[in-house]
């Protein structure tokens, strides 16, 4: 790494997900020289793991495949994965900036022929399948995965896992002696998009996510549908691996309430009807889902989406805040308890399997931030003065959709751009 060369007319983003790569390729593109961060071992982020988009359903391979393209084209932008942000110092055209970078223990030299992975044993919970499933010591990330290279686990070092990976390599991409490295940077700009992290459904006690096997949140329930995830999309019950038919979504899953997230999250109304549509698809007549809803906030395009879930047969909206949900000890199925406030009539609904529309709160919460900014009181970065030439893009602003991020990750490129293009003129 020590061949990273950046200068104050450089543009640091923070964040590999659609935010951080929109803004680094807005800038790039633009002509300025941009170093872009990402801590885990590819692109993609949040939207990598995701089945389809809504409101037209269309899958995020498509958008992520025409961004690495454009990555791939562009000799103005250096990728460094595997990455994180350790400090930074100094003011707005002027930052130094320490990175530690962790070992990948493969090189460039890698094919993601998939060798290593054959001959490796030893099995870790898949983050990237939010534990649904398992993976290799020895794996690609995702399929769309940039770059498209493997990484060893580092649990596996120095074990007989690891020396099966390294001889069963032909291409000699294996470096089992890599070690963790720190960088120095200069920049001029910097733009945070470390993205969202779902809130945590263990903390919604009365949901019953950390009691009852049946319960789970709706990034799960994403990659339980998608034909690439840990059930080849087939929708299983965690409990015994039944197919799930009836399936209930309950709205606002820690977001709006003070007891949790203040803030309303924006994506879950339509991540539900997403996911009942999901179901109608996959089942038609014989499934059944109900989304549980406070009000369902869609608007413009997002209202003709809402409209035409509302159509299908086999889809029922209760207006009702759950109050409880309660286990069948007999069958496994969930059971919620609240009052439907249209007719206000007490039920005790029993489903397959539940949904949770989780919560969105930033990835890097205010008191673990690098150097001091502006937060709102739920944690989001503010535009602000006092920021100097940090800003934040996408979810690390707010809570926003997929389109909405990228629209916000655009400005926030051409706000550093502005930045720079000053420092160039001073020293001009």
């Amino acid at each position: 790494m020590s061949d990273v060369i950046a200068t104050n007319q450089t543009i640091l983003v923070v964040g590999g997900g659609i935010s951080g790569m929109t803004a680094a390729l807005e800038a790039a593109e633009c002509g300025k020289q941009v170093i872009l961060l990402e801590k885990s071992p590819a692109l993609g982020g949040r939207v990598s793991q995701l089945y389809r988009y809504f409101p037209k359903l269309c899958h995020p391979t498509c958008g992520l495949e025409i961004n690495n393209r454009r990555i791939k084209g562009n000799k103005n932008l250096r990728i460094i994965t595997m990455s994180e942000v350790a400090s930074i110092s100094g003011d707005a055209g002027n930052y130094s900036v320490k990175v530690k970078v962790s070992p990948r223990y493969i090189t460039e030299n890698c094919t993601a022929c998939g060798e290593c992975g054959k001959v490796v044993e030893t099995e870790f919970d898949d983050d990237f399948n939010y534990g649904l499933g398992k993976r290799k010591g020895a794996y690609l990330q995702h399929a769309m995965a940039y770059p498209q290279r493997y990484v060893l686990d580092p649990a596996i070092i120095g074990t007989d896992d690891a020396s099966k990976a390294r001889e069963a390599c032909k291409y000699d991409a294996i470096d089992l002696d890599m070690q963790e490295e720190e960088i120095d940077i200069t920049v001029g700009a910097i733009i945070w998009a470390t993205g969202w992290q779902p809130y945590d459904a263990n903390k919604i006690q009365a949901y019953g996510y950390d009691r009852i096997d049946n319960v789970i949140t709706s990034v799960e329930f994403e990659r339980l549908c998608d034909p690439h995830g840990p059930t080849g999309g087939k929708i299983l019950r965690p409990s015994d691996g039944a197919e799930a038919k009836n399936v209930a979504m309950i709205q606002c899953a820690g977001s709006r309430d003070i007891n949790h997230l203040k803030h309303c999250s924006r994506i879950c109304c339509m991540a539900s009807l997403k996911h009942a549509n999901y179901v109608n698809e996959k089942y038609g007549e014989e499934g059944q889902a109900t989304i549980y809803y406070i009000d369902i906030r869609a608007i413009d395009r997002i209202d003709d989406f809402y409209r035409k879930v509302k159509e299908l047969p086999n889809v029922t909206f209760t207006k009702s805040k759950v109050a409880s949900v309660v286990e069948n000890k007999e069958n496994g199925n969930p059971v919620l308890h609240g009052v439907d406030t249209e007719g206000y009539h007490r039920y005790a609904n029993e489903h397959d399997l539940v949904v949770l529309a989780i919560g969105m709160e930033p990835s890097v919460p205010a008191d673990a931030f690098p150097v001091d900014v502006k937060f709102n009181e739920e944690g989001f970065i503010e535009a602000d003065e006092s920021n100097g030439a940090i800003f934040a893009a996408g979810c690390s602003s707010d809570a926003l959709d997929v389109n909405r991020a990228v629209q916000n990750a655009t400005a926030s490129a051409l706000r550093a751009i502005q930045v720079v293009n000053n420092v160039a003129g001073s020293e001009g």
